[in-house]
Formats: structure tokens, C-alpha cells, sequence
């Protein structure tokens, strides 16, 4: 018997429509929607930052494939050899987007270093104002850097020195500090701006002689070479290698100071024709565990573009003034929020009181000193900002590491260890400029203020007066006329509690660089080493006596000096 059709079909209900598990489960479900619900209705405008504080001594980034080689890559005793090689089409395409928009991409290159062959490393440019003549910007002086007294580099921010900043030149490789040498001492290079400094003619025909930064692991994940991610290849090439460069890194690092190792190295890409240059270790990854025996550190590198000043209580806001090197799993930019934090709001009193519970002031007082020294117009106060910040985990302190030294030795030899180390002295006749007007001896013909095709992303907020630099508006000056632009160092100087601190760094450091010849030892080992390299020539030579003047007038001037020798 057939059963009734029935005449209308019962619809089913929504819960028999869910699947089994989740008709089973529908309570937690339930609940985890309201939650959600909640969140979205009473904290949709609030930002929620991660903080990552645990004190992990784990790398996420770890090598995997360390090659050894054969000789010590900064041996300054052995002869060094880099090749590399790369199609030309990339290279074209590269340069292009370069002169296009300023992007400095990766490329694919293969590299021979001391006779190792490593395929596949990653090789991009490296420099803001060292570049500028690639891009075709006319109107610069010295063709295409940045005009004298101005800050350096897209988003270089504020003048960070006195009115006595000088000088075009060749800039930092990636800071986007001004020039690539020295003053009266020189550095190698060919003199052309205000100051002595070096000026570099770049050039795409002439790829051995470009600022490159090698990068070992770039398309091959956990690989390096005798434990190096990175080889920065310096600005200058044979008679305008940069031997102040090496003589601020040898000197540094004969202090107990760290510095980044060194070596000069013939250089051949795609067949040109070999020549001399320096080649530097970059603090990367690794570079913080090798400040000591413990290494439980993060490592910060402050940006060009960024500045010391408060932006909040997230962490991520101050990436753009600082880039994390290390321990990016375990750590983030917290402590220097927190470090910024107190000293931008710390009263005078409070920074005497308290300095020494953010800071480890004897390093402190040892780097500041160093810098003065070695005539460094781009500190942590320059316009490149080029220092590093080192946060121990145990101590829970942070020490400032130096790094970049292409503008030592540029300054006025007589400054005491009061006085700026801005390119006063290294101006032609001496002229400090600092009343925005051209400097006293500048070539005929510089430009009253700001020339004509400024390149984009110079930063607001220039110092006024143009060539010679101005008093930057709204600016403090420390001790010597310097100009405040980082409170560390500034209220450092300024503040008589750290006065005995500071001298006996800096008496301590007189001996050991100038007091004990030191220094001028150094020159003629550096000068021996890059000719060994194959930069023996004429340019060399006057650029090793400039160098080896500047040193000497140092010297002469510091023993003169009570407050130093005393």
C-alpha cells in the first residue's frame, strides 16, 4: 500500500540546517561571537599594540650554512680580492628605477671573495646623498650632493651641529650624511667642496667604484661568510679610498671602543677594471653579539630619517627613527620608547639624578670624548644620525656604539674637548657661516641659499640661510655653539654633574690616540695597506699628507690644551 503524498512540505529549521559538531558545540560558539561583538562595539578605535618583553636569547634569524674560506675577511695584513659578476639587464634595470624614483633594489650577483666562490648573493647600492649624481640632479654643488649646512638624505630631519657645518659631498652610505671624507686632513677623495670634502664622480660606466652593499643571505636563507651577512664597500676608489675611515675604525677599536672591522680590497665587476677600495663590516644581525662575551643584547641603529623625540607609547611609532638589528623575535623598539620617553620630559635635575639608571654614563662620557677626537662632524647630534643604541637585558641599560666614520677628520684641529666638531675649521679661510651668510673663503660662484633642484623628500624644516647652514630656528646651542639636537649628548655636556666623567674619557683617549703617536703611527700602516691594495699613486699620496697634517695638528693642539693635559 502506497502512503499518502502529503500535501504540504514541513520547512526545516535553521539549528537542522548547522552541521552535526556544530549543533553539538553551539554554546562556546555562541559565546565566542558575543565576545567578539563586545570588542568591536566598545574598543573598535583602540589601538592594540603587541609588547614583546621576554628576555629570549633566540635568534629567529639564525645561519645555518657559515662559509669558512681561507683568509681572514679583515685581516688588514692580507691582500683581498672581491669579484662580482651579474647580468648586465638587471643591472640596467636596477640603475634605472634609481634614477626613476630613488628605489635601490636587490640584484642577483655572483660573488669571489679571496678566491671563494659564493652564488646568488644580493648586491643593491647604498647611499642617499653619495648617489645623488646617478640621479642627475644639477644645481648641487660638487654635482648633485646636498648644498653645505643642509642635513643630508630624504627625511634627514634637522641640522644637528652648529652654523659652522660645511661642505658638499659625497655622503654616507645610507644614513644620507653629507661627503664622503675629510676636511684639511683629507680622506682620499677629491676635494671640491666647502671644507676639503670629497666629492665622488659616480658613475653607472664605472660600477667597481659604486658604494655597493653585498649581502650574503639575501636569496640563500641562513647563509654567511666567516659568520658576515654584510659587506659594505665604501665610497672611494684607489687614490680617493677614504683613509680617515680606516684610521677613526683603528683607532676606535685600539680604545676597547667597538667598531666594525675593516680591510682594504681590489674590487672587479663584470671585467672593468680593478680597483682599490674599503671595505667595512655592517652592522647587521649579528653585530650585536659581538659586543661582548654574554651578547644578551638587542641592537638599534638610529635612521636618518627619524629623531629622538617622544611619539607615544607604542613601540611601532618609532620605527621610523630606529631600525631593530637583533632578537627581532624575543624584543621590539620598547626600551628605546622608554629611554626616549624619560629623557625628552627629565627636568636638568632629573637627568643628573637619574641618567645612570637608562644609560651606562662611563660609555657614554667614552663615546662622546671619541667623537670630539676624531674631528666626527656626524655623530649621533649629525645630520646622518649615525649611531647605534645597545640595550642590555641583564643590566637593563644601553650604551651608544659608533658607526660611520667617512666624516672624521674633517673639522677644526684646535677644538677642545668643549668645542664643536662641526667643518668650521675645514671651511677655506676658516669662515664658520653661521650667521646663514657664505662662508668666509667658500668658492666663487656658491649659491646664496638653497640652490635650484633640491631633490624630492628633502625634508622640511632646513636650517635657514642656506650654504654655511643657519642657527636652525628654535634651536637650543650646547657647549662650543653646538647645536642641541640630541638630548643625550647635549644635556650630557651641558649638565656640571658629568664634567669629571666626561674629562677623564676624554684625557684617557688623548693618550691613548695622540699622547701616545698612535694616530700618526696608524696613518702610515693605513696608508701602507691601501697601496698594498693597489692605490699607490699621486692623489693617494697628497691625500695621505693632508691626513697625516690634520693628525699632527691635532696632536699639537691637544698638548697645548690644560684642561687635557693637565
Amino acid at each position: 500500500m502506497t502512503a499518502p503524498t502529503p500535501t504540504g512540505t514541513r520547512k526545516r529549521r535553521l539549528r537542522d540546517r548547522l552541521p552535526v559538531r556544530l549543533r553539538q558545540h553551539w554554546k562556546p560558539v555562541g559565546a565566542l561571537a558575543v565576545g567578539l561583538a563586545v570588542m568591536v562595539a566598545f574598543l573598535g578605535d583602540v589601538r592594540i599594540s603587541p609588547y614583546v618583553t621576554s628576555a629570549s636569547r633566540v635568534e629567529a634569524d639564525t645561519i645555518t650554512d657559515d662559509i669558512p674560506g681561507t683568509v681572514d675577511l679583515y685581516d688588514t695584513s692580507a691582500s683581498h680580492t672581491i669579484q662580482l659578476t651579474y647580468q648586465q639587464t638587471d643591472f640596467d634595470k636596477m640603475m634605472k628605477e634609481f634614477k626613476e624614483d630613488g628605489t635601490k633594489d636587490w640584484i642577483k650577483a655572483d660573488l669571489v671573495v679571496d678566491g671563494v666562490y659564493l652564488n646568488d648573493v644580493g648586491i643593491r647600492l647604498k647611499g642617499n646623498s653619495t648617489l645623488m649624481s646617478l640621479r642627475g640632479n644639477k644645481g648641487m654643488p660638487g654635482g648633485g650632493n646636498m648644498p653645505p649646512g643642509a642635513p643630508r638624505g630624504e627625511g634627514a630631519g634637522r641640522q644637528a651641529q652648529d652654523g659652522r657645518t660645511g661642505g658638499a659631498g659625497g655622503g654616507d652610505a645610507e644614513t644620507g650624511a653629507p661627503g664622503g671624507g675629510a676636511g684639511p686632513g683629507g680622506a682620499g677623495g677629491r676635494a671640491g667642496g666647502p671644507g676639503g670634502m670629497v666629492q665622488y664622480d659616480l658613475s653607472a660606466e664605472k660600477p667597481e667604484e659604486l658604494p655597493w652593499l653585498v649581502k650574503i643571505d639575501e636569496y640563500v636563507e641562513g647563509r654567511a661568510y666567516q659568520g658576515e651577512r654584510e659587506i659594505s664597500l665604501r665610497p672611494g676608489a684607489n687614490g680617493q679610498v677614504p683613509l680617515n675611515e680606516a684610521l677613526s675604525l683603528s683607532l676606535t677599536d685600539t680604545s676597547g671602543q667597538k667598531a666594525e672591522r675593516y680591510a682594504f680590497t681590489s674590487v672587479e665587476v663584470n671585467d672593468r677594471p680593478a680597483v682599490t677600495r674599503l671595505m667595512v663590516e655592517n652592522p647587521d644581525t649579528d653585530y650585536a653579539d659581538g659586543t661582548d662575551d654574554d651578547s644578551n643584547a638587542v641592537l638599534y641603529k638610529a635612521r636618518a630619517g627619524g629623531d629622538f623625540s617622544y611619539q607615544g607609547d607604542d613601540p611601532s611609532e618609532y620605527e621610523s627613527a630606529f631600525k631593530q638589528l637583533n632578537k627581532k623575535g624575543s624584543q621590539d623598539l620598547e626600551p628605546v620608547m622608554k629611554l626616549i620617553k624619560w629623557a625628552e620630559n627629565a627636568s636638568d635635575e632629573e637627568f643628573a639624578r637619574d641618567l645612570d639608571q637608562y644609560v651606562d654614563v662611563e660609555s657614554l662620557a667614552a663615546y662622546v670624548a671619541t667623537q670630539n677626537l676624531l674631528l666626527n662632524f656626524d655623530d649621533m647630534a649629525g645630520p646622518g644620525k649615525n649611531y647605534l643604541l645597545r640595550y642590555d637585558l641583564d643590566t637593563k641599560k644601553f650604551t651608544v656604539l659608533g658607526w660611520d666614520y667617512n666624516l672624521t677628520f674633517s673639522g677644526d684641529a684646535t677644538a677642545g674637548p668643549d668645542d664643536s666638531t662641526g667643518m668650521g675649521g675645514g671651511m677655506p679661510g676658516g669662515g664658520e657661516g653661521g650667521d646663514g651668510q657664505q662662508p668666509s673663503g667658500a668658492p666663487e660662484g656658491m649659491p646664496e641659499g638653497l640652490p635650484e633642484g633640491m631633490p624630492e623628500g628633502f625634508p622640511e624644516g632646513m636650517p635657514q640661510g642656506g650654504p654655511g647652514g643657519g642657527d636652525g630656528e628654535g634651536q637650543e646651542r650646547g657647549p662650543g655653539g653646538r647645536m642641541a639636537d640630541h638630548p643625550l649628548k647635549t644635556k650630557f655636556l651641558e649638565s656640571d654633574a658629568f664634567d669629571e666623567v666626561y674629562l677623564a674619557a676624554y684625557k684617557k683617549l688623548y693618550q691613548q690616540f695622540y699622547a701616545s703617536g698612535t694616530a700618526a703611527k696608524e696613518v702610515k700602516a693605513i696608508a701602507g695597506q691601501a697601496r698594498a691594495a693597489g692605490a699607490g699613486s699621486k692623489e693617494l699620496d697628497t691625500a695621505v699628507t693632508q691626513l697625516t697634517k690634520t693628525v699632527t695638528d691635532r696632536a699639537e693642539a691637544l698638548a697645548k690644551d690644560k684642561a687635557v693635559t693637565g
